[in-house]
């Protein structure tokens, strides 16, 4: 289906604003073919195109681990360190997005929040203690928690103060990454929770747990145990291989779609208990101020929520003509259902395909070809979810949370496009 642009207004006038994708295919053949002519027309042969060096020379023998091209840019994190070399392990480490494509985040550039650096912990010394409100206090060496059957999900892990900068009186000018990339997307492979705790036989009275983390800040947050028993993951791979130490190794917890703290890394005690036990980690830091001076607590899931990576801020648009918008979507309650983009500050939408898969609790790809007269554009994107949340505008969340809600910030991002292609951040 050829996407429509939705005039919001009024008149509720339907206007063609991009090509279809069979327009889009159409065109980036012809241009293909065009340049494959031309090279024809001036004697390019089979003998002549086999004339690189590389192709007279033995290839590169084999590795033992593999790594980019040396003619690729090197994809770097950005690093935030609010204490500078007083806590070098304290702060964040911001997922590219800008850079990257699909839904998968390599693990080397996945988001990275610690509160107290990175741990050494020794797998043959680690073990899992799950006790309180049990039939059967169990505790797990690393090597009986390999020996369960495992299940693979791909979910997304966000800081729950992700996106805050938008909240600033001013447009941060950053790449998209730098504004929003305490999120990435993996593979993730474990037990589930609700074995080990069906194992260790749950008392009627128990309805939370406490899990606690190994690092010396020694994260802890308290969990609904209706959770724990749906969909919670006590992971020991990512991506196929073993956790990184960044990401939680030897083991973590993980709760799909909700924020990312709770998802424990390094995890080394579950106590559960009959009521939240209201930790330094979900009193002092992870409640939501509003704007009238109270604060939200428990506010798990992460909401609806996309951005678009390609253009944003710090590129730059090579002339007029027919262009590819691309971004991620991905809400804690659920699947993307549908993505609107509007490249006239939110005048007028149409439908932006999306890329399969769509899980879950994932992100979810979308594209959109756009042809650009190379005038002045203002480019954004709204996501829905399957329970039918709407992304909200950034002065609508402002609104009703206040400008200092550090958390759960799920407004619509902006670019500006100028007329010489330059992208930038703006609030519109």
């Amino acid at each position: 289906m050829d996407p429509k642009s939705r005039d919001d207004s009024p008149s509720g006038d339907v206007q063609d604003k991009a090509p279809s994708r069979r327009g889009f295919l159409k065109q980036s053949a012809a241009l293909v073919t065009g340049a494959a002519s031309a090279g024809l027309a001036q004697g390019a042969n089979a003998q002549a195109l086999a004339g690189h060096p590389w192709e007279r020379v033995y290839g590169a023998g084999f590795t033992g681990y593999g790594q980019p091209s040396r003619f690729e840019q090197p994809v770097m994190r950005h690093i935030g360190r609010p204490y500078g070399d007083l806590a070098p392990g304290s702060g964040s480490a911001l997922a590219p997005i800008e850079s990257l494509e699909g839904i998968i985040t390599p693990s080397g550039l996945h988001n990275n929040r610690s509160h107290s650096g990175t741990p050494d912990i020794d797998p043959k010394e680690h073990q899992l203690l799950l006790h309180g409100l049990v039939q059967r206090p169990l505790k797990f060496s690393m090597e009986a928690l390999w020996s369960y059957p495992m299940t693979t999900r791909t979910h997304f892990v966000e800081c729950s103060g992700n996106s805050s900068r938008a909240l600033a009186p001013q447009p941060a000018q950053v790449p998209a990454g730098a504004m929003h990339g305490n999120i990435a997307c993996s593979e993730w492979t474990g037990v589930p929770l609700r074995v080990l705790l069906e194992e260790a036989g749950l008392l009627p009275q128990a309805k939370w747990l406490l899990a606690e983390g190994a690092d010396s800040a020694h994260m802890s947050r308290s969990i609904p145990v209706e959770k724990a028993l749906d969909d919670a993951l006590v992971a020991l791979y990512q991506n196929g291989e073993r956790l990184r130490p960044e990401h939680g190794y030897p083991v973590r917890l993980l709760l799909p779609g909700w924020e990312g703290n709770m998802s424990v890394k390094w995890l080394r005690r579950l106590k559960i208990v009959s009521a939240p036990i209201m930790t330094k980690d979900e009193t002092s830091r992870y409640t939501d101020l509003q704007g009238d001076g109270k604060s939200l607590m428990f506010t798990y899931p992460m909401e609806v929520k996309s951005v678009i990576t390609h253009p944003s801020h710090g590129m730059t648009l090579r002339g007029a003509g027919l262009h590819q918008i691309s971004g991620i979507a991905w809400s804690g309650n659920g699947t993307i259902k549908k993505i609107d983009v509007s490249t006239d500050g939110g005048r007028t939408w149409m439908d932006a395909p999306l890329a399969a898969p769509v899980l879950p609790r994932a992100l979810t790809r979308f594209r959109l070809p756009w042809k650009w007269e190379g005038a002045a554009a203002v480019l954004k994107s709204r996501a829905t979810d399957d329970s039918g949340a709407v992304q909200p505008e950034r002065e609508k969340f402002i609104a009703e949370h206040g400008n200092n809600a550090v958390f759960h910030f799920n407004g619509i991002q902006a670019w500006s496009v100028a007329p010489s292609g330059e992208v930038k951040h703006v609030y519109a």
